[in-house]
């Protein structure tokens, strides 16, 4: 793949990781990088066309994909993380809208956009899943049920869109050090690294890419999955 034939788009693109994507797809020397953000506001790199869409709120999402019909790369890296396990969070509304922002906000994009990109002649697209999709963390239960349903997502769609010549990617890190896990007392990729680790798989189509520390995870997993759950249960205890 070279990214001199294709133009992005990266949901929350406004700072952490979504930041780091785009700045890492411009420097790979995409066409075009349209920078996706509820606010819509430019975030400050060139090469960059800002462009609003709050993935909760359909209308924006049709709106974007009217107004950015050159599309050929899609992001899916919007989300939230509520912190909470479900039965120790007071009530269902974080859950509710982890899943609205985590899941139903990557299904709504992507139905808006698959059309644009088979209409292109095909491309790719990557969903922002996590390692706590395999390995869930209690403290963090909610959230890591959002992370699986997008990677399981992301599996159906990957057969339901190969005939649109449209290669669906799953990337899987583990803790990135961005505001939204700033409180996590845990070592961290910086979101640099994992934007670079995203495009090396982009280029190589790596259905799920598992940047630094991630793989070790997803390997002892597989190995033993009884075994990795015991273990994570008692993490962050």
């Amino acid at each position: 793949m070279l990214f001199s034939d294709h133009v992005a788009l990266v949901t929350g693109a406004n700072r952490g990781l979504g930041r780091a994507v785009a700045a890492a797809l411009i420097a790979a020397g995409a066409k075009k990088v349209y920078a996706a953000s509820r606010s819509g506001d430019p975030i400050g790199l060139e090469g960059t066309v800002p462009i609003r869409i709050d993935v909760t709120d359909p209308e924006t999402v049709r709106a974007a994909a009217l107004a950015c019909p050159d599309v050929t790369l899609l992001i899916n890296n919007a989300g939230v993380a509520g912190f909470s396990g479900p039965i120790s969070a007071p009530s269902m509304d974080t859950a509710r809208h982890e899943m609205e922002v985590n899941y139903f906000g990557t299904l709504t994009t992507t139905r808006s956009f698959a059309p644009v990109i088979s209409t292109n002649g095909g491309g790719t697209i990557v969903n922002v899943a996590s390692i706590l999709a395999y390995g869930p963390i209690p403290q963090v239960g909610t959230y890591s049920a959002t992370k699986a349903a997008v990677l399981s997502m992301t599996q159906s769609l990957r057969g339901e869109l190969a005939p649109k010549n449209i290669q669906v990617l799953a990337l899987c890190p583990a803790f990135v050090d961005t505001d939204m896990i700033a409180k996590v007392d845990q070592p961290k990729m910086t979101p640099e690294d994992v934007a670079n680790a995203l495009v090396e798989g982009v280029i190589a189509g790596t259905e799920e890419m598992f940047p630094g520390p991630s793989a070790g995870m997803a390997a002892a997993f597989r190995a033993d999955p009884k075994g990795y759950e015991r273990k994570i249960i008692n993490f962050l205890a």
